[in-house]
Order: C-alpha cells, then structure tokens, then sequence
C-alpha cells in the first residue's frame, strides 16, 4: 500500500527502558527509516536509580521534536508498558522492546498493519528475527533467544488498540518480569471477544552477550508460570500457544534429589541409592537435550552440565513460590487490571487549541507565552487513561494573514504538546476567512479530517471548544459539543449550546459521564 492511497493512522510508539545501551541502536534504526513516526515516541525511563540522562548524546535528529521521555516507576516491565501507552494520546500503541531493531520499513508496514483493522482486532503482531552466527551450531543461550522469532503476542514488536488497552485495564502489573505478561493480556484480549492478528512488518533481536549462568536465572520465571496457572486454569500454556515446558521432568528430578539426600541422612542405604540412580538418570536425560544441539564447546559443555544439575531445583523452588505468591496476590487485587467500561465512552475527543487547551494570545508566534489552562494537563492524561484517543481542530488565519508562518505555528504546536502531553493529530486550518475553505470552523472539515486521522466515526467524537464556531463545526461533522466558556465567548453562543461545562476539568468529567 502507498502512502498516498493509505488512510491516516494515529500511532504513538512506547519503548519502555532500563537504560541498556541498545537503546541507541533502536532509536537510530527509528530515525533512518524509510518514514519516519507519524506520531510520538514515548521513552518510559525504568531505570531504577538514574544516574544522568537516559540518552547521553539525546536522540537522533528527526525523533529530536517528536520524543518524550516519562519517568517509570521501576515496577517491572508491565507496569513500564501501562505508564508508557498511558501517556500517549494516539488510537494505536505499538510497543518496542529496548533491544530490537526495527527493519528499515518498519514504521511504513507498521502503518500498512494498522490501517483498516475492524474495531474487533485489539492488536497486530510484528515478526521477530533473531540472527545467528554462522558457521557453527548455537549455543544454549542463543537457541533460547531464537525462541522468540514463533512466540504469539510478545511485547518485543505488538501494537494494541488504545481503547482495547483501556477495556482491558493494561498489562496486570502483578507479573514483575517479561515473561508472561504479554500472554496474560493476550489471553484476557481473546476472552473479552478481541481477536489478534500478524502483520507485515518484521523487526530483529539480535543475540546479546550473557553470562554462562544465564539459563538458571532465567528459571525465576516458573513464578510466572504459576500466577498464569491461577489466573487461567490448567489449560493456559495451549490457549497462550506456548510450549509446556519440561516443569513435570524438573519436579521429578527435584523429588529424586531431595529422597536420596534424606535417605543417606537416614541411613537408609538402599532407598538412597535408587533414589540418586534416578536422580542421576534424569539429570544427564536432560544434559544430553540440550548439548545435542549446541557447538560442543568445552565452555559450552562445562555450562550445560553444571546448569543442568542446578535448574531442575531452581524451577521448582521458583513454581513452588510462585503458587504460594500467587494465592497472596490474587486475595489483594491492588496490582490487578481494573478495566473501565468504555462501551459509553467516545472513541475521540478533538479540542480547540486557543482559549481551551491554552491561554488565547492572539496570532501567538512565540512558544515562550504558551500557557494551558489550569488542570488541562490531568484532564488529558485521564483522557488518555481511559483508552480515548485526541486530537486538535484550530483555525490560524494568522499564517494566511502573514502574522505568523508555518515554522513558528509549529514551535507553538510542539510546546502545547511539551506541556499538555501528547495529541493523536491536528488538524490545522491555515485560511484567512474571506477564502471560504471548508475546514475553518463553523465548517466541519476540520473536525472531519481530525476523525478520520483518528480512525473514528464522527459520531463517536466528542469537540470540546470556547466559541460557538467549534459547537457549530461538531454539529455539522455530527459530534458531541461541549462548550468551556470563557470572558470572550458571547452570551448566545452559551445559551445555544448543547451542553456547557464551566472549565475543562468539568469538561472532561461530563465526556467520563462523571458528575459535574
């Protein structure tokens, strides 16, 4: 699909970060692609204590006006995933993980992906390609990684609708590590009638250098697997299309190692002995399956038995406390998704800029006097919150009246944005009002064209505005209108409204259906 016959997409791109050094590399890949990002690029900083800034060299020149960088609270990655599509205003949310590198048509096929989805299909998957060495088979730690290139729904490379995020209350931030968050919400996507679907675009993990231990602290994850157990029942691993693991084989070994230790505690020679024979049989069962595949290096083979005699206790201790953490967490939902009931809620909300959104300088050409309106930056975040989608609609006749040209309405724009957080789109009308266009409010283009860039029915669009022109332009788009007066909004203007809300915050409350 062209550019040119592909309708708007709104789409924001969260990275959630520990600060590693591949960030660099993605961020770059980002900036040189084919197109650049139509929306924002929210870095979430989860570093848990920052020691400077995240970027020492800042980001690449063409991300340099469209990045934002939020504070995580160091939670874990789901918890980093829900600050970060929290914070953006866009309908689509795709989620990078710090350690991929997009393709250089990523962002083009991500915008192909995303374009025309039904509002049934929560997310769309991205492929994943892990690169191996060459001339030598891979090690342990590398075939694991290589695991991720057929994993279904993993937050390396996904994009989810904003609004199904909302629904579903985000990632459940009770999962602390990235393993099985991104399988927890896909399960709950598909329960609540989402469906999931694969895209085009394809983006790399490349094999990063780990310790020889690596496979043994990864066994922390069996905890996961517990909550999953408890959250989904037995069957979970076959409805998330993940393998099952080899849990049984390790809690045998476990059991075989423990016997034969309290038997020769005992003095029970005998049992001790079947007991470790065993043990010891199972033990190199399972040595052998994972050095079979590898490169058969002394390193290699060194790493792979002693680990292997290590993890089948280590993963049964995780399991084992994962099930007794599992049943505290689920007596305390505090960390659990609370989804809102976002059938009655408006898919957008399209505001005017001047004398809503911020303080109304006239023909304003200098970012330095932009001032929002007290509360405005809360107001949008619930917004965002609540899985709805924003955008701006502003007549500017000050650039066709030479008062103000399209690189300073842009410094202001950007500022707007650095202070109230970020906006799906706008939708700028530049006309002087003698030229009769059909997107200068009382006209409805502008609203039009701000609900098609969000992917949403007019109809389902709320305009919140200070003048009887933005109530007008909602009427004839067919959107809600709520009026947020101010000293210069006329007296009939007020009286003719459908509904008046007497600040913004007001506003946002009535667009929640909370009470004023």
């Amino acid at each position: 699909m062209t550019a040119k016959d592909r309708p708007p997409v709104s789409v924001d791109v969260v990275i959630p970060t520990s600060g590693r050094s591949s960030l660099a590399e993605l961020l770059s890949a980002l900036a040189s692609g084919s197109v650049s990002p139509p929306g924002w690029v929210v870095l979430v900083d989860d570093r848990r204590s920052p020691d400077g800034p995240l970027l020492s060299r800042g980001a690449p020149g063409p991300l340099r006006k469209r990045l934002l960088v939020v504070r995580g609270r160091a939670a874990g990655p789901a918890a980093a995933r829900n600050t970060g599509w929290r914070a953006s205003g866009a309908r689509w949310v795709a989620f990078l993980d710090d350690d991929v590198i997009p393709a250089p048509d990523w962002m083009e096929r991500l915008l192909d992906d995303l374009s025309g989805l039904k509002e049934g299909v929560a997310a769309s998957q991205g492929n994943l390609r892990v690169p191996l060495p060459k001339g030598r088979r891979p090690t342990d730690w590398e075939r694991n990684v290589r695991g991720l290139e057929g994993a279904p729904w993993i937050t390396a490379d996904i994009a989810y609708r904003r609004r199904a995020l909302a629904r579903l209350g985000g990632f459940d931030e009770r999962f602390p590590r990235a393993y099985r968050e991104d399988a927890d919400l896909a399960l709950r996507a598909t329960r609540a009638g989402y469906t999931l679907v694969r895209g085009e675009r394809t983006s790399f993990h490349p094999v990063r250098p780990a310790p020889p231990f690596v496979s043994l602290r990864l066994q922390s994850g069996n905890a996961d697997d517990a909550l999953m157990l408890a959250l989904h029942g037995r069957g979970w691993w076959r409805a998330a299309k993940v393998p099952a693991g080899r849990r049984p084989g390790h809690l045998a070994t476990t059991a075989a190692g423990t016997t034969a230790l309290l038997a020769l505690l005992a003095r029970r020679r005998r049992p001790a002995v079947l007991a470790l024979s065993l043990w010891m049989a199972l033990t190199a069962e399972f040595a052998a399956s994972r050095l079979a595949p590898g490169p058969g290096t002394p390193r290699e083979v060194a790493a792979m038995l002693a680990t292997s005699a290590l993890i089948p206790p280590a993963a049964s201790a995780h399991w084992l406390r994962g099930l007794l953490r599992a049943r505290s967490l689920l007596r305390d939902d505090s960390r659990a998704p609370h989804p809102l009931p976002v059938e009655r809620l408006p898919e957008a909300v399209i505001f005017d800029r001047d004398g809503t959104l911020v303080r109304d300088v006239p023909y304003n050409r200098d970012p330095g006097r932009v001032e929002p309106v007290p509360g405005a930056r809360e107001a949008l975040q619930r917004l965002r919150a609540s899985g709805i989608a924003l955008g701006i609609a502003t007549n500017q006749s000050g650039v066709a009246r030479g008062l103000i040209d399209r690189r300073e309405l842009l410094a202001v724009n950007q500022r707007v944005e650095e202070l109230v957080g970020p906006l799906g789109f706008w939708a700028v009308c530049p006309h002087a009002p003698e030229e009769g266009c059909q997107c200068r409010k009382p006209a409805p283009g502008l609203v039009l064209r701000a609900a098609r860039a969000l992917s949403s029915d007019p109809s389902r669009c709320v305009v919140v505005g200070d003048t009887g022109a933005d109530v007008e332009a909602a009427r004839t788009a067919g959107a809600r209108a709520i009026l947020v007066p101010t000293p210069a909004t006329r007296p009939e203007e007020i009286r003719s409204a459908p509904e008046v809300a007497p600040d913004l915050p007001s506003a946002v409350d009535l667009i929640l259906g909370e009470t004023l």
